[in-house]
């Protein structure tokens, strides 16, 4: 018995260390195949012995549903921050905290998620629980425990309380959403629905991460200060995001809260605003604070993503695959710099679950520059007329099916599934047909029965004069782009063709695993599987798509036209060629998308984090961990200079 405790004490130390190298760090040591040997060899000795430690990996998967949160009261008040949104009104709170000190602050991202508190006491994990009123939260622990990038252990053998966002990361929204039979929206509602779930098998499938940025409480008092708090976060084996300003002067506070509005629109992660706070404890004493605030820290919110208005009324819109989507009108209203004048519900069920009603006042949020979604009623449902759940297809009349959670018209010739679908063929990370809208794929509908994708490639400049608004210049330019589509790589083929599922991601996967889009035809679903991040729902979808007779003579009729998907090889002479090339930091002449693209094209790999198998990284302003990784690593180091000097060679 002594034998196989000690056994399992060393293969919770090992496979901790690795978890931490993996969710943590960002950087493996050893593949996932040696990880999960050990793991399973840890499953069985505990069920042999009875036994399970505190920090045991295994306590970290999605148990039995809850029946209920139970409340926590919080070792100390979790006050939320006072906020500003104009560089006048970020002064005048300098200058109120000058009055009492000259102050050195911190600045880092606020991150748009949901707040968790994490407790330890001797140095074990016990609980984690929401922010709630700031004196009193939910116990959340069961769903917590699912997510990885938290130590079960810490160094620290007192008691103390941790504070993070838990949030879910925009890619992995997108991959969610592949699968998923229903859509997830924005990340903070997804991540707020995964920790306040009763099932923690919901919270795992949706892959939260938390991200950590203060100390509540510590029962020794030895943190003075913020920078202090990063650095124990840090040692103790918490997820930091690796970001903090130190700024003596309220122009590098301004400097900074610029540089995050900038750089957060390349981040994986969904942000709102900069948080600035004075970093010396002694100072925010004397500070104090309000009834509801710190007077020591504020945060800086950018523009306005969120906003009240009235529906006017909800129509049903028919997307390429038959689903239907409910799409709220609403009274015009300024959002983020833009005049909104709908947003978006996911279905049927969405809009019970939101109490909207036409005439209802909501709540409507945009992220990321896409349309806004309506988040609920204000008045919980109690006024307006109740929206009506279809029974035909507001198009084509065709009698709705009900799948899940959502409405499919089922009718391949409904006029928006067409034009839908020839769209998505036409878009730049498709055929890339340049000019091609859908109001030219409804013209081409309606007047010269383009159904087919393969319909395009028959059309004359003839045909196209006979359209409202084709000149002779212009149905030249159309004809050519259509021509010139006829090349394209496999990749763009793959996702032009619209199967159910299949992203551009997922595109890319198939084209560098099949190399001919031959291969993927006769590919059955065990075989599919086999490729990374492929579940069992896409798998099906895409071999059903290829065993279809339809849709195999209308890729050999494209075919026939012209149309040679072809599998872009990279420069194996080229300037980058062998390279493992990592990117950090922010560049003033390129998007990352822009700068690897140019180092693929040039024979190198982009990765996406420093390891030791990487030979380079491109190092641009602001650079953080990345560099400093690659600088112990003794790994080359270029910047953007260097960088335009290569490309150019």
């Amino acid at each position: 018995m002594k034998e196989k405790l000690e056994k399992m004490r060393t293969l919770c130390d090992t496979l901790n260390r690795f978890a931490y190298e993996y969710y943590v760090l960002d950087n493996p040591s050893v593949e996932d195949i040696v990880y999960d040997k050990l793991y399973d060899e840890l499953l069985k000795l505990e069920s042999e012995t009875g036994e399970r430690f505190a920090d045991s990996p295994t306590r970290r998967v999605g148990g039995e549903p809850i029946s209920a949160f139970k409340k926590h009261e919080h070792i100390r008040r979790l006050y939320s921050l006072d906020k500003v949104v104009t560089m006048d009104a970020l002064e005048s709170f300098d200058a109120k905290v000058r009055k009492i000190t000259s102050p050195i602050y911190t600045v880092e991202y606020k991150f748009d998620g949901l707040t968790i508190c994490l407790t330890y006491k001797n140095g074990l994990f016990e609980r984690a629980t929401t922010r709630g009123n700031g004196t009193e939260g939910e116990d959340v622990t069961a769903q917590v425990l699912t997510i990885k990038s938290f130590p079960l252990a810490i160094d620290f053998k007192g008691t103390v309380e941790v504070q993070g966002e838990a949030i879910i990361r925009l890619s992995v929204l997108e991959e969610y959403n592949k699968t998923a039979e229903e859509q997830l929206k924005n990340a903070r509602n997804a991540v707020a629905g995964a920790i306040r779930n009763l099932d923690p098998k919901i919270t795992e499938k949706r892959k939260p991460e938390i991200l950590f940025y203060n100390v509540n409480y510590i029962s020794d008092d030895s943190l003075k200060s913020q920078t202090e708090i990063f650095d124990f976060l840090r040692k103790n084996g918490f997820k930091v995001f690796d970001y903090l300003r130190i700024c003596k002067t309220l122009d590098e506070v301004k400097n900074a809260v610029n540089e995050i509005e900038k750089e957060r629109k390349n981040l994986d992660v969904l942000t709102d605003g900069a948080v600035i706070k004075v970093d010396d404890f002694k100072t925010r004493d004397e500070l104090g604070y309000t009834d509801k605030f710190p007077r020591w820290a504020t945060a800086y919110k950018f523009e306005a993503e969120e906003t009240l208005t009235e529906i006017k009324d909800v129509i049903w819109q028919v997307g390429r695959t038959g689903k239907l989507t409910p799409l709220g009108i609403v009274t015009p209203v300024d959002l983020g710099g833009a005049t909104v004048k709908k947003a978006t519900l996911n279905n049927y069920g969405d809009i019970l679950r939101k109490n909207v009603k036409i005439g209802s006042t909501v709540v409507i949020r945009r992220s990321n520059e896409v349309i806004p979604e309506i988040l609920g009623a204000t008045d919980g449902g109690k006024n307006g007329k109740t929206v009506e759940k279809p029974t035909y297809c507001p198009s084509c009349g065709s009698l709705l099916e009900e799948e899940g959670a959502n409405l499919f018209c089922r009718n391949e010739d409904c006029k928006p599934r067409i034009v839908a679908k020839l769209a998505n063929f036409a878009q730049k990370d498709a055929m890339n047909i340049e000019g091609f809208s859908e109001m030219t794929a409804s013209q081409l509908l309606d007047e010269l029965s383009v159904k087919n994708f393969s319909d395009l490639y028959k059309l004359t400049v003839e045909d196209l004069l006979k359209l409202d608004g084709f000149k002779k210049k212009k149905a030249e330019k159309m004809i050519l782009a259509i021509e010139n589509s006829k090349s394209v790589e496999l990749k763009n083929f793959i996702f032009a063709l619209g199967i159910d599922g299949v992203g551009k991601k997922t595109a890319k996967d198939f084209a560098d695993e099949f190399k001919d889009i031959e291969n993927l035809f006769i590919a059955d679903e065990e075989r599919l599987l086999q490729i990374p991040e492929v579940g069992e729902i896409i798998a099906k979808d895409v071999a059903n798509y290829f065993r279809n007779d339809k849709n195999l003579s209308e890729i050999r009729a494209l075919f026939e036209l012209g149309v040679k998907p072809f599998v872009e090889t990279n420069d194996s002479q080229g300037v980058f060629s062998g390279e493992k090339v990592v990117l950090t930091g922010s560049l003033s002449d390129f998007t990352r998308s822009q700068a690897s693209k140019l180092i693929e094209e040039r024979g190198g790999e982009t990765q996406s984090s420093v390891s030791k198998s990487t030979t380079l990284v491109l190092a641009g302003d602001s650079a953080g961990s990345k560099l400093d990784k690659a600088k112990k690593l003794g790994i080359k180091i270029i910047d953007e200079e260097e960088f335009k000097r290569l490309i150019n060679t």
